[in-house]
């Protein structure tokens, strides 16, 4: 049987979190194998910029950092198990690649 890699990427944990519990609920709704969701590592991205727009006054800084969150689900991919995960509503926060591998 063919197997669903499900990756799961956004800025709030906890939409994460929500939209990796109903993938969990399908895959145990409908009783096929799955694993996860593993939290994978979070990348930070920094940006460090000027306050004052010209060159003049103190040398004053802003930081700014933006951390992207991600999950990785794999589960056993019927047809059955993937058009309910492909119903799944979306926080507009969160994307989802899917790859199938044999």
């Amino acid at each position: 049987m063919q197997k669903a890699k499900i990756r799961l990427t956004g800025t709030d944990p906890h939409d994460l979190d929500d939209v990796a519990g109903e993938i969990k609920k399908i895959a145990l709704r409908t009783g096929v194998n799955f694993s996860g969701p593993i939290p994978l590592p979070t990348n930070t991205l920094e940006v460090t910029t000027r306050k004052s727009p010209d060159g003049e006054g103190t040398a004053t800084f802003d930081n700014w950092e933006l951390r992207v969150h991600k999950r990785l689900i794999e589960l056993e991919a019927d047809e059955r198990t993937m058009r309910q995960v492909m119903r799944i509503s979306m926080p507009e926060d969160v994307n989802i690649e899917i790859e199938l591998l044999s």
